[in-house]
């Protein structure tokens, strides 16, 4: 299976199904000498596993890291750092009556056409658990990141009809509130909003957001390896993923141009845009302003009501989905939008470095 490696220096990849032994990453290309212990990814990975609140699939995983190598007495090594996490909580004989059903919204019949072999043991590689590698993967970036004085977060901007009021905006409450909310008022309102859904035996989607903050101008290429299109890449190999927009995103296409340009004006010798309407990022490199990215997030095809689908051998049939899922993914992929985010700006941070030969001079004189 081609694809499951993403970046260029800071490079990834991630292995392990959903109902398998366990999940992992390799990373290759971090610098060696970054502090770096299970813990730091701890914090990241409890962020994103099941059974955490109402909003989440009742999959009790305790997701434990373990790093296996490129770490040496608290250290970065420079070596592949290796990560697993075990699954303890699989139950697949929910899954055996679909072995030869395809699940409406999911990735069944793409998998059977594509290779003619399928694991229907919740979805195998397309299952939201590959997400681990991810998570585990970007808590590493975000270590060096903050080294750098990068700050990369992503919080839900709207589940189904509820959206964040800015006015309400607190950054610490997106650990705290279940929605994963920057706004305390609308997580509540979410949570009302899950009743009724779940009485329906339904799902919803929603919005995610990310902020890249302390980024310098200059990151990124253009043509081809736009920062805004490795961004975009990225975030839509997120499963669930449907759109993304940076900055006003589609409501560019209706804006007249002396709407949408972002004006420049000296600070204190600096240049700056007066707004930021392109969301940080001019001709694939970022332009110093915040990084503003939103990913849309399709409703968990996986729901308790009945539905029309396909059995290969009998034809046409109605089934209802078993099995523990998430009536809203949009909590629990927050941080993998986060990872994903971190993991692409560290690779372009790294690229940079050999785009002057001012710099190189500097790093070899």
């Amino acid at each position: 299976m081609a694809g499951s490696t993403f970046g260029t220096i800071f490079r990834i990849t991630t292995w392990g199904e959903s109902h398998g032994k366990a999940l992992g990453v390799v990373i290759d290309g971090c610098p060696a000498g970054v502090p770096l212990e299970e813990a730091d990814i701890q914090l990241f990975m409890d962020r994103r596993k099941p059974g955490n609140n109402p909003l989440a699939t009742a999959r009790k995983e305790g997701d434990k890291v373990e790093i296996l190598s490129g770490v040496f007495e608290g250290v970065t090594t420079g070596c592949p750092i290796s990560i697993v996490v075990k699954n303890e909580d699989q139950h697949s004989k929910d899954y055996s009556a679909l072995e030869k059903v395809y699940r409406p919204g999911h990735a069944d019949y793409t998998y059977d056409a594509k290779y003619g072999i399928r694991d229907y043991r919740g979805g195998g590689r397309s299952s939201g658990r590959e997400t681990i590698g991810r998570v585990a993967a970007g808590a590493v970036a975000q270590k060096v990141l903050k080294t750098l004085g990068v700050d990369v977060y992503a919080y839900t901007r709207s589940i189904g009809p509820i959206e964040i009021d800015e006015e309400n905006f607190c950054k610490d409450a997106i650990a705290s509130t279940l929605s994963a909310m920057p706004d305390k008022e609308a997580d509540q309102k979410v949570l009302e909003y899950m009743k009724d859904l779940k009485a329906h035996q339904d799902s919803i989607g929603g919005v995610m957001e990310c902020v890249v903050e302390g980024l310098p101008a200059g990151i990124g290429n253009p043509v081809f390896d736009k920062l805004d299109a490795d961004l975009s890449k990225a975030i839509m190999s997120i499963g669930a993923v449907k759109a993304v927009e940076i900055g006003d995103g589609v409501l560019a296409s209706k804006a007249k141009g002396s709407e949408n340009n972002d004006s420049f004006v000296l600070d204190k010798g600096e240049i700056v845009k007066q707004t930021n309407r392109a969301g940080g990022i001019l001709g694939g490199m970022s332009d110093g302003s915040p990084i503003r990215i939103r990913a849309h997030v399709k409703p968990t095809p996986s729901i308790s009501q009945e539905q029309a689908t396909v059995h290969k051998e009998e034809g046409n049939i109605a089934i209802v989905i078993q099995g523990r899922h998430d009536p809203v993914i949009v909590p629990r992929a927050v941080v993998v939008m986060e990872c994903m985010t971190a993991i692409t700006v560290l690779d372009a941070l790294l690229i940079n470095m050999s785009s002057k030969i001012e710099d190189i001079y500097k790093f070899y004189q």
